[in-house]
């Protein structure tokens, strides 16, 4: 080591400690702080160990926790540029602010590191000179690991000391006051409240930070891909109206999907996934992409002409916004077939103003219903996925609007090929505008009330037409749910709550739930639009509240359909059991709004129990498109093993309190093959009404779990680590669960706690295993909501 750099850590080392003076020293001794290039051709030897040998280390260790918005000071470590970005101490989930903050999506808000530093995100990698002392004493990284390193977690199986809250006070420290923090916190290294590094992860990743921390610029496209993405350029920026129109729905329903062209993954089953997004650009194809962003994919893009283009997704994939969605020469044909080929004129593109693009009803008047329904149809899961896996990392304000499982059905899309129903859906262009028309700064009082209204308007309307369509109970029959065409996964899914995040999986999952929704195309639309397209994370407190609010509306509509099936007396009884002891408002809301449909239903059924038939008849009538993935069958258990873990969705009770949201569970199996499966922890509420008291309403009698094979929801709270042998003892434990220090025993048995050392061994079994299982679904778990106890 040379003279000069030894003397500045030994002085480093004496004035430690006060922050001020070390910012200002670390100024001196290595130079002022600027940007740094750390990106490489992707064909280096420097960016190709990164690929190799760094970003594993990162992926498996840090995106765990750094993915979503809601990462820990939104540092997201999922791609160099969220890397090079650094981290910012300002909350995006901030449910009390009073006006819109500005957005800072990582790809969209800036463009350059640069940039972001100017918007308030400082360095976590050293922007000084970039020799090894002062890359590992001005780095923050470096000196997060190094103090893990030297203070690892205490021998505890409960931690002590760390917060492991979800909306803990942040403290995100920078370089100039690491020393304070590593003082106040000298257990709070990286990573946090987890198991340190192994000592080779260790060294790999402090020799790559004392080596500059270069990364890769991002590897080009194939040929192949290259063909694939011009194939679908080419098709999306045709210039007639009727495409500039086709392409911007598609762009609205698909700006947060992940694609991939599954025909080149069949045809090179080896090569990696590559997904891409869906992008606007001011420029058109052959040029290189200018990202267009804006608030909202609706909002002005203040160009003359937008061109809609495919971008290599450049981060890790996680489960929390994973959406995958397949591009092929099928998909292409049958867009072309539902969008081009009909008949009908487009003579203008509608207006970027609020009050028209915001309402999918006015935008897209112009092209059929029929067409919009069917391609929101075809992928429904992708559909629903939106409003589930969308920005919102964290969201019980949100999702508290939404029981903890319900099915959801659809009606069939031949009825939407009626010109009645278009001619109804024109008839309703001023009842049917969404509370996102206001953008994200909103009073909610007085304007709820007048969506209030708008939506009885609607509503009446709707139901005066229903008693024509369906006088006399004709064709209110089990023929108006669509049957996915005998063919299609996506005609039945689940949805399940997992009390602020969710998930939504195909077919008919657990056993019946309390409610289900049967989904039109208005009530499908207007969804998206209110929950996806125009919900934005960093709005202010009104605008989150108003769309929570209007959700309501809209998830009531969505029972109601279903409960049209139902005998007249039973459509009252069950709407009434589902919403006791609701408000005022509500309840006027129900009487007024539930009512007045009163045509028989022209389905026969023979017992004192009719939703529990209607289910049945439901579920023989999918029967062909049913998916039995989460079903505990073949799991490489005996069947006395399999039958034993199908009772626990048996089981119900006021002990499940201390059961959490969702537990991982993995099992050896007597051959020795390990099997993965999900325990659900589903919440029962006497109504989901409101909005603020959510606990008041908990029924937690009637709380039960749903146990699947395979992996469902992004955010485990527990793992759970059995042999086959022990399945029985494990079922009786958890059937029998009475206090805190039950469920705690079973941790003691078979938890992986976030203390235990093999913890890190797990997780990246499980990930092997998730990859292996669902190839294209699979993303890396989210542990920032698992638990301590």
């Amino acid at each position: 080591m040379k003279l000069k750099h030894l003397v500045a850590l030994i002085f480093i080392s004496v004035i430690s400690g006060c922050a001020v003076y070390t910012g200002i020293n670390y100024d001196q001794l290595f130079g002022k702080q600027q940007v740094q290039p750390r990106t490489p051709e992707y064909n280096s030897k420097a960016a190709q160990r990164f690929v190799r040998e760094i970003k594993p280390i990162l992926d498996n260790r840090c995106v765990v926790c750094h993915a979503c918005y809601d990462a820990p000071c939104q540092l997201k470590l999922s791609s160099v540029e969220g890397i090079d970005r650094g981290a910012n101490k300002s909350l995006v989930y901030e449910g009390t602010r009073l006006t819109a903050s500005n957005p800072t999506r990582l790809f969209e808000d800036a463009q350059t590191t640069q940039e972001w530093r100017e918007i308030g995100f400082h360095p976590i990698l050293n922007e000084r000179s970039q020799i090894p002392e002062a890359n590992l004493e001005a780095g923050l990284v470096a000196r997060l690991l190094t103090q893990k390193k030297a203070h690892p977690l205490p021998e505890q199986t409960q931690l002590e000391g760390f917060d492991f809250k979800i909306n803990r006070q942040q403290k995100c420290p920078t370089i100039e006051n690491i020393d304070q923090y590593q003082t106040n916190y000298p257990t709070w290294g990286m990573p946090y409240g987890m198991p340190a590094l192994s000592n080779k992860e260790h060294n790999t990743l402090m020799t790559w930070l004392s080596d500059g921390a270069v990364m890769t610029a991002h590897q080009p496209l194939s040929k192949q891909q290259t063909k694939q993405v011009d194939i679908w350029e080419a098709f999306l920026n045709d210039d007639s109206l009727k495409q500039q129109l086709t392409s911007r729905y598609i762009y609205e329903h698909l700006f947060l999907s992940h694609i991939y062209f599954s025909d080149f993954q069949k045809a090179t089953p080896n090569s990696p996934i590559q997904f891409f997004a869906l992008v606007r650009s001011a420029t058109p194809p052959g040029l290189p992409v200018k990202r267009i962003a804006t608030r909202r994919p609706y909002d002005d893009p203040k160009v003359e002409r937008v061109y809609y283009r495919l971008v290599a997704y450049p981060a890790t994939i996680v489960d929390k916004t994973h959406q995958p969605y397949a591009f092929n020469g099928k998909k292409l044909k049958r867009i072309r077939d539902l969008f081009i080929q009909p008949t009908y004129q487009v003579d203008a593109l509608p207006s970027y103003k609020p009050k028209v693009s915001a309402n999918p009803m006015t935008a897209f008047v112009s092209l059929p219903v029929e067409a919009r329904y069917q391609f929101m149809l075809d992928n429904a899961q992708n559909t629903i996925m939106s409003f589930i896996k969308g920005p919102v990392c964290r969201g019980q304000l949100a999702l508290n609007v939404i029981n903890d499982r319900f099915w959801v059905f659809f009606v069939d899309p031949k009825s939407s090929s009626s010109p009645q129903v278009k001619t109804f859906y024109d008839s309703q262009m001023e009842n049917l505008h969404l509370p996102s028309e206001k953008e994200s700064n909103f009073i909610p009082t007085y304007q709820w009330l007048s969506y209030s209204k708008q939506q009885a308007q609607y509503l009446e309307a709707k139901t005066r037409s229903m008693n024509q369509w369906f006088k006399d109970g004709e064709h209110l029959t089990t023929d108006l749910v669509w049957d996915g065409d005998g063919k299609n996964h996506n005609a039945a899914l689940t949805v399940f709550r997992h009390f602020d995040s969710a998930s939504v999986v195909q077919g008919l999952v657990g056993t019946p739930p309390k409610t289900a929704w049967i989904m039109d195309y208005a009530l499908l639309e207007r969804i998206q639009y209110l929950l996806v397209d125009g919900f934005d994370v960093y709005g202010n407190f009104g605008h989150q509240l108003i769309t929570r609010m209007f959700m309501d509306f809209l998830r009531m509509e969505g029972e109601e359909n279903f409960l049209s099936l139902l005998p007249i007396a039973d459509r009252h009884r069950l709407m009434e059991s589902w919403y006791q002891d609701p408000s005022p408002q509500l309840s006027a809301f129900i009487q007024r709004d539930v009512k007045p449909f009163e045509q028989p239903t022209n389905v026969k059924y023979q017992t004192n129990d009719p939703q529990a038939e209607l289910y049945q008849m439901l579920k023989k009538r999918l029967a062909p498109v049913l998916t039995h993935r989460y079903t505990i069958k073949n799991t490489g258990l005996s069947a006395k093993n399999e039958a034993i873990l199908q009772k626990i969705n048996t089981i119900k009770g006021i002990g499940l309190r201390r059961v959490p949201q969702l537990l991982t569970v993995m099992i050896t199996t007597h051959s020795g093959k390990e099997q993965v499966f999900t325990i659900i922890h589903n919440n029962s509420h006497r109504n989901i009404s409101s909005l603020f008291d959510e606990e008041s309403n908990r029924d937690p009698e009637n709380d039960d779990l749903t146990f699947v094979k395979g992996v469902v929801g992004s955010y485990p709270s527990a793992f759970l680590y059995l042999n086959e042998n022990d399945i029985s003892d494990f079922y009786q434990r958890l059937s029998t669960i009475k206090e805190d220090n039950d469920y705690v025993a079973i941790l003691d048995k078979y938890g992986v706690r976030r203390s235990d050392k093999n913890f890190w061994q797990f997780s990246d079994k499980l990930h092997k295993w998730y990859e292996k299982d669902q190839p294209i679904e699979a993303g890396l778990l989210d542990y920032n909501r698992f638990e301590n106890r």
